[in-house]
């Protein structure tokens, strides 16, 4: 199924047959990736009267509720509504779902206080030289083992980006970022947010207006078999009227 994208500066094919997906399932119970202690998901029979929503449990179809939350049980996509007392949802602010992106792989830089932070000059590298359509910025972290899909981050403060390196991805114009951490921000941080503020612009101290529309998509899981190089992205959402949702972007080789 080719078909022909036409962009401002560019055009190229894409083959919609072969979808590359980098969220991670996500399932009732452990076999997730978990951060910042959130419970896990729960997939429960919903029960009323004499019905059970489980076709095992003997019922006519199955009908469950959901119980997760999107920021520590898996990929999800979250808005500037994250950080706002303004209720901003990103059911309102995400409104076009396909970009032209380029996927990256970076090693997290040791930092003098011994964590590990994706740095400004890397990412100022990163972003230097992509072409004008892209719009939206893939980082996979190094080493990529096999266990992110379901890795414990409760506790472990895991690698993040520094506020230096959120602003300059702000300044590149990158509007999207997915990142295959739980956060962009330390576990720890006393509550600053800095790297979130300093991406989207929503800080005293910022270089320019708040960045309504950029998003960013946290615990994704790109493959080794996936080259690093440009790609066309669908980023796909539920229409919930939250802050984040849980994420499914999908990419698709540019031939």
């Amino acid at each position: 199924m080719l078909a022909t994208i036409q962009t401002e500066h560019n055009s190229f094919q894409v083959d919609f047959s072969k979808p590359l997906d980098i969220s991670i399932p996500l399932r009732s119970g452990e076999a997730n990736p978990n951060a910042f202690f959130i419970q896990q998901p729960e997939f429960t029979p919903f029960r009323a009267g004499g019905f059970v929503g489980s076709v095992a449990e003997g019922g006519a179809c199955n009908c469950e509720n959901l119980l997760l939350n999107p920021h520590g049980n898996g990929t999800h996509t979250e808005c500037i509504g994250h950080i706002t007392k303004e209720c901003i949802t990103i059911n309102q602010v995400l409104k076009r779902f396909y970009a032209v992106a380029a996927l990256v792989s970076l090693e997290p830089e040791r930092l003098a206080n011994g964590d590990a932070a994706l740095s400004e000059k890397q990412i100022r590298a990163a972003v230097k030289g992509l072409h004008t359509d892209v719009s939206a910025l893939i980082v996979r972290t190094l080493p990529n083992h096999a266990d992110k899909p379901f890795r414990r981050y409760s506790g472990a403060n895991p690698p993040y980006l520094t506020p230096e390196a959120a602003e300059a991805l702000a300044v590149s114009g990158v509007r999207h970022l997915l990142i295959d951490l739980p956060s962009v921000d330390r576990e720890e941080d006393g509550g600053k947010l800095s790297a979130h503020h300093a991406f989207w612009q929503y800080a005293d101290n910022a270089v320019f207006e708040p960045r309504f529309d950029a998003t960013i998509t946290e615990m994704i899981f790109v493959p080794d078999t996936v080259p690093d190089g440009a790609y066309f992205l669908n980023l796909q959402i539920a229409s919930i009227e939250s802050d984040a949702s849980p994420s499914k972007p999908v990419l698709y080789t540019i031939l």
